[in-house]
C-alpha cells in the first residue's frame, strides 16, 4: 500500500509539472464561460491523469476463455446496460470506477489481440451510429482505428471504408486493423488516405452510415503539451478547426444515401467545434435533419456524466471523478433527400 502511495505521489509530481500553463489558462477562460460551475470538476479530472479510467473492449474475433472472469476479479463490470436502444450481443466492453489501466497487449504480426483499451466515452459515437449487417459504412477520419474496430464488434458491413488523410496516422490505422480483424474480414475493408473533404464529391450517395470523428482540439492531450511554443501554435490553429470540421461534415452528407445517417463526434468540450458546427450544417443543408439520441444518453447515465441543456440530437460527456470518461461530443443527423 505504501509503495503504491509513493508511486502515486511520484506520478502526481511528474505529471503535474507537465501541465502546460498556456493551454490551461486558455481553457480556464473559455470553459468557465461555456460550462459555468461544471468546469471546476472537469478541470480537476483533466489535470489529474492518475484518476483517469480505461475501459476494455473485447475482440469478438479473438476470445480468451479466462479474460472475462479475470476482469471481474479486478472489479470490472459490463460498461453498457442491455437496455440500450442499440447494443449488439457481440459488443462487450468492461469498465470500473477505479482508475488505472488493464495491461496492454503488444502488436504481433499474424496474431490478433484479445481486447482494445480505450476511453469508454469514445464508444458512444459507434453505438449512436447503429450499424447493421450488410450496410455500406464510411469512417471518414478513422485513425487510430478504435472506432473502426468497435464498429466491427457490432456488425459486419457489406463495404467498410476506413479513411485517414494523415500518412503517419494512416499506418497506425492499418496496424490497428491488422491487430484486431481476421484475414477474411479485412478483405471487406478499404483503407484510404483521401482528403475527407472530397469523398462526398467522389462517392456521392454511396454509404448508409458515416462516422465523422473529426480532428479537434484534444483537451486531454493538449493540456500536457511539452513544448509551450507548440501549444501556442495549436491554440492559434484552433480557430480554423471548426471550418475544417464543417467541410468534413458537408462531405459526409454528400456521401450519404437518402435515408442514411451520420454521427459527428469530437473529444473536445469546445462549443465552437461541437454544437456550432452541427447548427451550421443544419442551417445550410436542408436535406439533413437531427436524430434524437436522448434514449441512449438516458441508458448510460449511470456510467457517464452529461452536460445539461443540450439538444436531443447531441450529448457532451463531462469527465468527473469516478466517471472520468470524456470529453466526448456526439451528434446524430439523418439525410432525408438528395437535395
Amino acid at each position: 500500500f505504501f509503495l503504491s502511495l509513493k508511486l502515486e505521489k511520484k506520478a502526481k509530481g511528474k505529471l503535474q509539472k507537465q501541465i502546460c500553463q498556456v493551454v490551461l489558462d486558455h481553457f480556464e477562460k473559455q470553459y468557465t464561460a461555456e460550462l459555468g460551475d461544471a468546469w471546476s470538476s472537469v478541470r480537476d479530472v483533466l489535470t489529474s491523469p492518475w484518476c483517469w479510467q480505461h475501459a476494455v473492449l473485447l475482440n469478438r474475433f479473438s476470445q480468451s476463455p479466462g479474460l472475462e472472469s479475470s476482469l471481474a476479479e479486478q472489479g470490472y463490470h459490463p460498461a453498457f446496460p442491455a437496455a440500450l436502444p442499440y447494443l449488439p450481443a457481440a459488443f462487450r466492453c468492461y469498465s470500473r470506477t477505479a482508475p488505472g489501466r488493464f495491461p496492454a497487449q503488444k502488436h504481433q504480426p499474424g496474431r490478433l489481440k484479445e481486447y482494445y483499451l480505450l476511453n469508454a466515452a469514445s464508444l458512444l459515437p459507434v453505438l449512436a451510429l447503429e450499424v447493421q449487417d450488410g450496410e455500406d459504412v464510411l469512417d471518414l477520419c478513422a485513425a487510430p482505428g478504435g472506432k473502426s474496430v468497435a464498429i466491427l464488434q457490432c456488425a459486419c458491413p457489406d463495404r467498410f471504408h476506413c479513411n485517414e488523410y494523415d500518412d503517419l496516422r494512416s499506418r497506425w490505422l492499418e496496424q490497428t486493423i491488422e491487430s484486431f480483424i481476421p484475414g477474411p474480414l479485412i478483405n471487406l475493408i478499404t483503407v484510404s488516405k483521401m482528403d475527407g473533404r472530397q469523398i462526398g464529391d467522389l462517392q456521392p450517395e454511396f454509404y448508409d452510415k458515416v462516422l465523422v470523428d473529426a480532428p479537434c482540439s484534444n483537451d486531454r492531450s493538449w493540456l500536457f503539451s511539452a513544448d509551450p511554443q507548440q501549444a501556442v501554435l495549436r491554440l492559434m490553429q484552433r480557430k480554423e478547426l471548426s471550418s475544417l470540421q464543417f467541410q468534413l461534415l458537408r462531405s459526409a452528407v454528400k456521401a450519404l444515401r437518402p435515408g442514411g445517417s451520420l454521427v459527428y463526434s469530437t473529444c473536445t468540450l469546445s462549443r465552437a467545434e461541437n454544437s456550432n458546427v452541427i447548427n451550421l450544417i443544419l442551417n445550410s443543408c436542408r436535406n439533413v435533419m437531427p436524430v434524437d439520441i436522448s434514449g441512449m444518453a438516458r441508458g448510460v447515465s449511470q456510467e457517464f456524466t452529461f452536460l445539461s441543456g443540450t439538444q436531443q440530437h447531441e450529448l457532451l460527456v463531462l469527465p468527473e471523478k469516478g466517471r472520468a470518461w470524456g470529453p466526448m461530443y456526439v451528434a446524430k443527423l439523418k439525410k432525408v433527400s438528395s437535395t
